[in-house]
């Protein structure tokens, strides 16, 4: 198996990954904590255990060069912590479902910012694969037929998720470029987040609810090697061997997962729409893996 094929599983396996994220958050909300504590237990525990693993095992990839900080601020604060604020905000302004059809504009921004910044081709089938991969979200979320309605301001917050989100794929492009590795720059990127949004989590609330009792302190440590540390790193590795905008196409499963688990798992409603929005995610994934 070549290494492009091997990317492109990575990515689809971090997507995967991602869509599995319901299943914590739904946990860690009965515990009490609040969505940017969430993603500040993300970044915390992240930033430790990476600079642990590569403390002791790539002691090299801990180096940075001063002059190429700007890339690890894009992917942690400008992409994680800006995308986050964003989609929680659009969360609280309007719907679940209208947040994620938002947030999923980030393949269409990454193509297009991918192709005026690195010159990646637009190419008809990437095209195709992109507007399936936006109408199957559209499905899946359940959005078409609902009497759902949006402010002005939700629309601009959920944009901006879109915007931030997409930001990952370009910021981690750069440093790509300048010789990062994979690690590296996902370990920088949670280190810069954790920065950004330590001030505002009331982090001792935060490890008061993750040291209640060794089953919280477990299934934390999942949730972050789960949710982030692991698709992160092979997110991030895939970029080596794919192009940005079919890595985001890729990633566009995390949907359609996270709609299988609330149907098998929390018992969510199932439809013909939500089984056709499936249907065009994976269609576009088969279109994107025909991609040279």
């Amino acid at each position: 198996m070549n290494k492009k094929r091997i990317a492109f599983l990575a990515v689809l396996a971090a997507g995967i990954m991602w869509g599995c994220m319901g299943i914590f958050v739904r946990r860690l909300s009965r515990l009490g904590l609040g969505s940017m504590q969430m993603v500040g237990l993300r970044s915390v525990f992240a930033s430790l255990f990476l600079f642990i693993f590569l403390f002791i095992t790539k002691r090299k990839l801990l180096k940075i060069r001063l002059k190429d900080i700007w890339c690890f601020i894009g992917t942690g604060i400008l992409s994680i912590v800006f995308f986050s604020f964003c989609y929680f905000k659009t969360i609280l302004l309007t719907d679940l479902s209208v947040a994620a059809v938002l947030l999923y504009t980030a393949p269409a921004i990454v193509m297009i910012m991918s192709a005026i910044l690195f010159k990646e081709r637009l190419t008809k089938l990437k095209l195709i694969a992109m507007v399936f991969a936006f109408a199957g979200c559209v499905l899946v979320t359940g959005i078409i037929g609902s009497s759902i309605t949006i402010s002005k301001l939700g629309l601009l917050t959920g944009l901006g998720a879109g915007f931030g989100y997409a930001l990952y794929s370009i910021f981690s492009r750069f440093a790509i470029e300048r010789g990062y590795e994979s690690l590296t720059i996902t370990f920088y990127t949670f280190v810069f987040s954790t920065l950004a949004v330590v001030w505002f989590i009331h982090p001792m609330d935060v490890m008061a609810v993750v040291t209640d009792s060794p089953d919280n302190a477990i299934f934390s440590f999942i949730y972050v090697i789960v949710s982030t540390v692991l698709p992160y790193i092979l997110y991030t590795w895939g970029l080596l061997y794919l192009e940005n905008g079919t890595a985001s196409i890729l990633a566009s499963i995390e949907p359609v997962v996270a709609t299988i688990i609330g149907i098998g798992l929390f018992g969510d409603e199932v439809n013909l729409m939500k089984l056709a929005g499936v249907v065009f995610v994976v269609l576009s994934i088969v279109l994107s893996g025909g991609e040279k």
